[in-house]
């Protein structure tokens, strides 16, 4: 019987109950490692000790599986981009448990927009973005975001509760070209050289990968690419404009 502890982690919260407990039943039966259940998730406060290691994970392989889906069929070329993506930062028995799990999710019917509003009121914003910023690395796996798949990324942020400058910032981190720092940064080319600096403060504040470090130091880690992306963007900003 299979086991799917080293992926979830110990503590499990929100995603014990509603559409995300019930894929998670599919599960049960196996063996899991480690699993405590955390305390009873009260749905009105993301920033709880509910948003578990366990309730990031098991969302990021519900949401990834359906971005996947999304299309009607997997490609390899996603699988192999959320497996390296798994292995890079959660380690290759982690990885191997985890495309299990996505095997047998796919072959379910996800309800995302039921699964989007569980996760945006249960997991802090932090979090939700780092989910957002994974999917859209999903949908470039292929070297190409069709306007289908650019929708579904929209609409997902929407359910999530981001904001849409947050969701233009994250999608041009996929994108290497001055416009896209501007977006990455949420200001416009013609923005003042105060606008940028303050812009560049709050998206590094925001983003900064302590805020997700709870959730454990791979994750954490993660979260540095993100964190990473903002600060090229206003480098290459500054070196634009001869800014101090």
């Amino acid at each position: 019987m299979a086991k799917y502890g080293k992926w979830i982690g110990a503590g499990l919260g929100f995603v014990m109950g509603g559409p995300l407990g019930a894929l998670l039943g599919l599960f049960i039966g196996s063996t899991f490692d480690n699993i405590t259940n955390a305390a009873t998730p009260t749905g009105d406060n993301p920033a709880s000790p509910n948003n578990g290691r366990g309730d990031f994970m098991f969302s990021l392989l519900v949401l990834a599986t359906a971005m996947m889906k999304a299309d009607g069929r997997i490609m390899r070329s996603e699988l192999d981009y959320v497996k390296e993506f798994l292995k890079r930062n959660f380690g290759l028995e982690a990885t191997q448990e985890a495309m299990g799990m996505i095997k047998k999710l796919s072959e379910q019917h996800i309800p995302l927009q039921e699964v989007c509003m569980q996760i945006r009121y249960n997991m802090a914003p932090a979090s939700r973005t780092q989910l957002l910023y994974f999917l859209v690395g999903i949908a470039k796996a292929d070297g190409n975001v069709c306007s289908h798949e650019i929708e579904l990324l929209e609409q997902i942020s929407d359910m999530l509760g981001i904001d849409k400058t947050t969701f233009n910032s994250i999608k041009s981190m996929h994108y290497d070209d001055l416009e896209s720092a501007y977006r990455i940064l949420g200001v416009s080319s013609s923005a003042t050289d105060e606008e940028v600096k303050k812009a560049y403060r709050k998206m590094a504040l925001e983003n900064h990968p302590d805020k997700v470090s709870h959730l454990g130091e791979d994750i954490r880690k993660a979260a540095e690419e993100k964190f990473t992306q903002i600060n090229v963007a206003y480098e290459k900003i500054k070196k634009q404009r001869n800014m101090n």
